[in-house]
């Protein structure tokens, strides 16, 4: 059976929650995989990654659950396996499926809540970057995208790492809003820095999950993983 490894970030500070996590995250996608076997490694838990790529084949994919096609995906996430050539395919933040799945998920969230699409005004919380234009980059075009597909009042982008904060961005957002976590899983940023970045705000509106998290992600990666190996 053809194997794939979700790969994250995970949390250096404390790895085993994260990895945790992802181990089950991974088991909800591989259950949707018919045909491939998902397993998962932060890169935060030490030799975590090495020690699941022991007992797989050359063959074995690596699927970024990462958000940009950034330093971790092309630099360090290579370097971590060892010298073997196996395929990276690229990270969930680049998906040219990603915008028309949030979209639904957001007008979903509008129904939800009874709200009108085109008075509401969206947050996407980013991670961005003191160092790169390209997270950043990713999560403006993804915004953009998004806004070809639902017609909202405003979409404001913040950032986490640069200007303008999300602080920024939410302000005097009003209470027929949603803040949109951009971020792959449910880390530190997001259970930290975000709720405290829009109570600084005086965010009056509602959280969404974050982008891994969002109704039919989890099987369009299985759908990915299966492809992957069709195209072989």
């Amino acid at each position: 059976m053809p194997n794939a490894v979700i790969v994250a970030h995970g949390q250096p500070s404390d790895p085993d929650p994260a990895e945790a996590a992802l181990a089950a995250y991974a088991a909800e996608v591989n259950k949707m995989c018919g045909g491939v076997n998902v397993t998962s490694a932060t890169l935060a838990a030490p030799s975590r990654l090495e020690h699941c790529l022991d007992d797989l084949p050359d063959d074995t994919v690596i699927y970024p659950l990462f958000m940009a096609k950034g330093w971790f995906v092309t630099s360090a996430l290579p370097k971590r396996l060892g010298g073997r050539e196996l395929r990276i395919l690229d990270p969930l933040g680049v998906d040219k499926a990603l915008p028309a799945i949030a979209a639904d998920a957001i007008g979903s969230a509008i129904q939800t809540h009874t709200w009108s699409t085109d008075q509401c005004n969206l947050i996407l919380a980013a991670h961005g970057s003191g160092r790169s234009r390209n997270p950043s980059a990713v999560a403006n075009q993804f915004a953009e995208l998004v806004s070809e597909r639902i017609k909202l009042k405003s979409i404001r982008v913040g950032f986490v790492e640069e200007a303008p904060s999300i602080s920024e961005a939410a302000t005097n957002s009003g209470q027929i809003a949603l803040c949109l976590p951009f971020f792959a899983c449910r880390g530190g940023h997001v259970l930290e820095d975000v709720p405290q970045e829009l109570e600084q705000a005086g965010f009056q509106g509602k959280v969404m999950p974050v982008i891994g998290e969002l109704p039919g992600v989890k099987r369009h990666i299985s759908a990915v993983l299966a492809q992957a190996f069709e195209k072989v």
